[in-house]
């Protein structure tokens, strides 16, 4: 697929932005800088009024029906649960237009729940940044090369695909009946790495180390950047499924596990033993028995996994799951 350049002969469409949350304002500050006027925005509170000035300002703060009838560019970014009794409200009002282009950002959604707007003649783009946003001006640099999925009907795929191209981006289609896989990743990726720095940052305040950011930082940067790296294996297949045991070089078909270290990487059972005394412990004191119960749980991953990459002996997996069990 071979889109526009950003900002030049690719048609301008007039923008309107149905909700002014952290997503919205950016993208449609976006979309105004590749050449796109925002012709209206809809903001309930007064922080999504204060975002609309800052990100987009002069645009006008309008219902949401009338965004919708002055857009040719409809930017659904509202919360996931809210989004199919929005665009079945609409429908009601009869408020989409043929050929109208409606864009929702949800992660979880393809593009059948736009069947109310897509009925009444418009074109329904699901698309979604894999980015966590802030509302402000930050964000806009960091749309560049960041991977939005894409999902639409067979003929209307390039027109996402040319939309993201121009908001800086790198598109990746996505079939509707894997936007849900697809979205369950990013979030067990992005949301339980925020959980398991929190769980360590608390253990290590409560063992002395009173700055565990920066205690942490060069770790877990090193390791994040070792595990991206081995995340997408050459030529862009596919990790070694987990259990297929036919080749024991880890790298490069492990996948992400290859830069697995500390005591599950070395079959130290001893120590996996040491870190659940301590964690139990501490637990009993501060009550933080989540810590205890993610160890467990995620050891046990790591033992599977770093198994079926070959990276540790069947005798030392098993030694380690029973040690792990609850």
């Amino acid at each position: 697929m071979t889109a526009p350049p950003r900002g030049t002969g690719a048609p301008r469409l007039g923008v309107g932005v149905v909700g002014t949350g952290r997503v919205g304002a950016v993208l449609g500050s976006a979309l105004r800088a590749a050449g796109h006027p925002v012709v209206g925005v809809s903001a309930v509170s007064q922080q999504s009024r204060d975002r609309a000035e800052a990100l987009l300002p002069g645009v006008p703060v309008l219902d949401t029906d009338e965004v919708v009838r002055r857009a040719e560019l409809v930017l659904l970014t509202v919360p996931d649960d809210a989004l199919a009794p929005l665009v079945a409200g609409l429908a009601g009002l009869g408020a989409w237009q043929m050929g109208q282009l409606v864009v929702h950002t949800a992660g979880r959604f393809g593009v059948d729940v736009l069947g109310p707007a897509t009925a009444a003649g418009a074109i329904g783009l699901a698309v979604h940044p894999a980015m966590t946003f802030t509302g402000t001006s930050l964000d806009l640099s960091r749309l560049e090369a960041t991977t939005f999925a894409v999902t639409a009907a067979g003929p209307f795929a390039p027109i996402g695909q040319a939309l993201v191209v121009e908001l800086g981006g790198e598109p990746v289609l996505v079939a509707e009946e894997d936007r849900g896989l697809y979205h369950a990743a990013l979030a067990h990726g992005a949301n339980h790495l925020v959980v398991l720095v929190a769980q360590a940052a608390q253990a290590l305040v409560a063992a002395g180390v009173t700055d565990a950011g920066t205690a942490l930082r060069p770790l877990l940067d090193a390791v994040l950047d070792a595990a991206l790296r081995r995340a997408s294996p050459p030529g862009g297949s596919a990790a070694e499924p987990v259990g297929a045991r036919d080749d024991l070089d880890p790298s490069p078909r492990a996948g992400a596990v290859a830069a697995l270290t500390g005591p599950v990487r070395r079959g130290d059972v001893g120590t996996v033993t040491g870190h659940l005394d301590a964690l139990t412990a501490w637990a009993a004191r501060s009550g933080a028995v989540d810590v205890v119960a993610a160890y467990r749980v995620l050891a046990r991953s790591a033992t599977v996994r770093a198994l079926a990459a070959g990276l540790i002996a069947e005798t030392q997996a098993q030694r380690l799951l029973a040690e792990l069990e609850d």
